[in-house]
């Protein structure tokens, strides 16, 4: 079929040209004596990212789920006990993983569409007078149900209560996209990945420490060879790696946070938030509902849309994909069949946006669901203009 293919799942996403040209180029030495002229400004800028200044960030090969083993395995030791909630596919996956590392982890089941449980974080940290929890994580977004969590308010949680845990923070699908402060929020270890918000191919698993749990790692007893922060330092110090990094896609990375910081971090969350709302005015026309189960819970990066009783989201995006090239993403686990989700993080704009909600309306359409033609496209155009319009005046 001619033409462009559709990307609207929330991640990979879509990858833009400057960035493509970035990382096209021959492949290089990463021992040369001129390597560091390249990676130690390009540490110091991933941090403004994360806004952080006492910080570091490590860059590993590998994806998200790297960064979680990362994050685990350099701070903490066999039969610590962890704090976390599971409210969608990754929230559960993360806990899973500290389950197999002999971590004591109590896992607070949460109904899948809300997010981090603030009042019983608060009780079971209230309750915790010895300081036996180490470590606090929290999905700021749950990729699978489209759900923010605050991150801000765990920690004034674990502030309130003088509580000494570290506060471990999956931003994979929200840092780049999704307001995040590091330093403000007293966030420990932060988890990015390469594939979303950074606008890059998979590949790269972006960890941000605090020196608290650089500090905690000198204790820590877990198993760690290739995820070692105390490795990564000492090479990333002079500029290095402790094996052979990916360099090309360190290349991507540098032109990604160039386009970043040149949008200006604000601009960019701004922009999340009103293409999200695109999408949201669409499925309120379509007559559908958002798994987030309210307005608190909103993600301005994907949003996971229910499909009435007696269809399948599954034929929602079958459709989608062999009938007009549009890729959706699919439910996982406990809402398969029952959601198709729209990514809307990255590189994108207005019309990528309208060209997602027109194929997720053709598709619809051909899965026999009820809705009038045009109902969430047009309502996603009437939220862009007049959105638009609010900020050009603003701008004046």
């Amino acid at each position: 079929m001619p033409g462009f293919k559709g990307m609207a799942v929330p991640g990979p996403t879509n990858l833009p040209f400057r960035i493509r040209q970035a990382m096209d180029v021959a492949l290089e030495d990463h021992r040369a004596p001129d390597f560091p002229q390249f990676t130690l400004p390009l540490f110091a800028d991933l941090k403004k990212v994360f806004k952080t200044d006492t910080g570091r960030v490590f860059l590993f090969p590998g994806s998200g789920t790297g960064g979680w083993e990362a994050a685990i395995a350099n701070t903490l030791s066999p039969g610590d006990k962890v704090l976390g909630s599971v409210f969608g596919q990754f929230s559960l996956l993360w806990v899973d993983l500290c389950q197999r590392f002999g971590l004591d982890v109590d896992a607070i089941d949460v109904e899948w569409g809300k997010g981090v449980p603030l009042d019983q974080y608060r009780a079971r940290l209230e309750a915790d007078k010895r300081h036996a929890i180490k470590a606090v994580l929290v999905t700021q977004n749950e990729t699978a149900t489209g759900v923010t969590s605050d991150v801000a308010g765990v920690r004034r949680i674990l502030d309130d209560l003088g509580h000494p845990a570290l506060l471990f923070v999956d931003g994979v699908s929200s840092i780049a996209s999704i307001d995040f402060r590091m330093d403000e929020w007293g966030v420990d270890v932060a988890v990015a990945g390469s594939q979303k918000g950074f606008m890059l191919p998979t590949g790269l698993a972006i960890v941000c420490v605090s020196e608290k749990a650089l500090e905690a790692g000198k204790a820590a007893r877990l198993p760690r060879c290739f995820f070692d922060f105390r490795d990564m330092v000492k090479a990333n110090d002079q500029g290095y790696f402790p094996y052979t990094p990916a360099a090309t896609l360190l290349r991507g990375l540098r032109a990604s946070v160039d386009m970043l910081l040149e949008e200006g971090l604000e601009n960019v969350f701004a922009r999340h938030r009103r293409l999200a709302g695109a999408v949201r005015a669409a499925v309120d026309a379509w007559g559908l509902r958002n798994c987030a189960k309210s307005p608190e819970w909103f993600s301005d990066t994907v949003t996971a849309i229910v499909v009435p009783d007696g269809f399948d989201a599954g034929d929602v995006i079958r459709i989608a994909y062999s009938r007009y090239e549009l890729s959706l993403g699919a439910g996982l686990n406990k809402v398969a069949g029952k959601v198709f989700r729209i990514g809307h993080l990255g590189w994108l704009n207005e019309l990528m946006v309208l060209q997602a909600l027109g194929g997720a309306e053709l598709a619809m359409r051909d899965a026999g669901i009820p809705f009038q033609p045009g109902a969430g496209v047009g309502a996603a155009v009437m939220h862009l203009s007049q959105t638009g319009e609010a900020m050009r005046i603003a701008a004046e």
